[in-house]
C-alpha cells in the first residue's frame, strides 16, 4: 500500500457521519419534509435508504420518507431486485412504489441511448410519486465517485467550466445526501449493516461511457498519476461551483432581459439584445435556456453552442439548427426560437 493510500484510509469517516454532516452543511432536510427516495437495490441507494431511515428515527424533526423503484425490464435479475427492495421497505414500514417500464423499447422509439432513456423514466416516476404522496423532495443516491466520473465525462464532451461542477448536492427539489461519500465507504457501510444490496452486473459492462470511465479511466489515473483523483476532482468542483454562482446570477438577469416568451415546449429570446452580449454570456444563456426546457443541458456541446451563436450573429431569417434529435434553434423576425422537437 502506498503512502497516499495509507493516508486516505486514516482520514476516512464513517459514511453515516458524513451524510449527517452533509445534510447539516447544505440544509438538505428540514422539519416537515416528505422525501421520495429513488432506490434501485444497489449499494448506493440501499445505503442512502438505511441512513435516512435512521435519520427519521433519531431526528427531532417531523419527517416522512417513501421509496420509488423502477424496474427497467432489461436484466433477468430485475424482478428479484424489485422484490428485494419491496421486502426491505415492508420490514421497515416504508411505503413502497414501483413501476415496470420497457426502457429498451422507449430508447428505440425515441432514438436515444438506453442510459438516457433509463434516466428519463426514473426521474419521471420519481416526480409521479412526489405528486402522489404530496412530497417536496427527491433523494438521489449519487456519491463522490459519481461526481468525479461526471466531471471527466463533461471534460470529454467539452462542456466548459459549468461541466466541472459535476453533480450538485442540492438543486431545486433534488437532494443528494451521499455526495460526499466515496463508493468504497458506501460498500463498507452496507457490509457492516448487513444490507446485502443487489449488484447490477451491467455496471461492469464497458460498452457504456460511464462504465469505461469508472472501470478503466479512473483506475488507470489512480495507478499512474494520482491515487486521490476522486477527491481532487471533487475539490475542483467546489472551487468552480463558488465562482460559477457569481456568473450564474448574471446569466439569469440577462436571460430575463432577453426573454420574450416561455412555455414547456419553447422559449423565445430577443435576437438583437442577445447579439449585444459578451460571448461567454451568450454561451451560458444558451445552456441556461436549454436546461430550462429539458431539465438538463441535453447533450449540447461547445461546438453546438458556437454554431448557435454564429446562426444568431448572421441575423438571417428562416434559418435553423438541430444540434441534436430533441432540440431545434430557429431565427425569425429578430427572435430566437429554442424548442423541443
Amino acid at each position: 500500500m502506498t503512502k497516499g493510500e495509507k493516508m486516505s484510509k486514516r482520514i476516512k469517516e464513517d459514511c453515516y457521519t458524513k451524510v449527517i454532516k452533509t445534510i447539516q452543511k447544505y440544509n438538505l432536510i428540514e422539519d416537515g419534509d416528505k422525501i421520495v427516495i429513488g432506490v434501485s437495490g444497489g449499494p448506493d441507494s440501499m445505503c442512502l435508504l438505511d441512513i435516512l431511515i435512521k435519520v427519521c428515527k433519531n431526528s427531532p424533526l417531523s419527517l416522512k420518507i417513501f421509496v420509488a423503484h423502477v424496474n427497467h425490464m432489461i436484466r433477468k435479475e430485475a424482478i428479484e431486485e424489485e422484490e428485494f427492495v419491496k421486502n426491505f421497505c415492508k420490514k421497515n414500514n416504508i411505503e413502497f412504489y414501483s413501476k415496470r417500464i420497457d426502457v429498451k423499447k422507449i430508447a428505440n422509439t425515441n432514438k436515444i441511448g438506453t442510459e438516457e432513456a433509463g434516466r428519463k423514466v426514473r426521474y419521471a416516476f420519481f416526480d409521479e410519486i412526489l405528486n402522489k404522496t404530496n412530497s417536496n423532495k427527491i433523494a438521489i443516491a449519487h456519491n463522490k465517485n459519481d461526481k468525479a466520473e461526471t466531471i471527466i465525462m463533461n471534460i470529454l464532451r467539452g462542456t466548459g467550466i459549468i461541466g466541472l461542477k459535476g453533480i450538485e448536492v442540492k438543486r431545486d427539489k433534488y437532494i443528494r445526501p451521499l455526495i460526499e461519500c466515496e463508493r468504497e465507504e458506501i460498500e463498507d457501510y452496507c457490509k457492516k449493516q448487513k444490507l446485502n444490496p443487489r449488484i447490477d452486473k451491467s455496471n461492469f459492462d464497458n460498452i457504456y461511457t460511464r462504465n469505461k470511465i469508472r472501470n478503466l479511466v479512473i483506475p488507470y489515473i489512480k495507478k499512474e498519476f494520482n491515487y486521490n483523483i476522486v477527491n481532487t476532482l471533487n475539490r475542483l468542483s467546489e472551487i468552480v461551483t463558488e465562482e460559477d454562482e457569481y456568473i450564474e446570477n448574471r446569466v439569469k438577469k440577462t436571460y430575463e432581459s432577453l426573454l420574450i416568451k416561455e412555455n414547456k415546449n419553447e422559449i423565445i429570446l430577443d435576437l438583437k439584445k442577445f447579439n449585444l452580449q459578451e460571448k461567454v454570456i451568450k454561451s451560458r444563456v444558451i445552456l441556461y435556456t436549454i436546461t430550462r426546457l429539458f431539465g438538463s443541458s441535453n447533450g449540447i456541446e461547445r461546438i453546438h453552442i458556437q454554431d448557435i451563436i454564429q446562426l444568431c450573429s448572421n441575423n438571417i431569417g428562416n434559418k435553423y439548427l438541430t444540434p441534436n434529435k430533441n432540440t431545434k434553434v430557429f431565427v425569425k423576425n429578430h427572435k430566437i426560437y429554442i424548442s423541443i422537437v
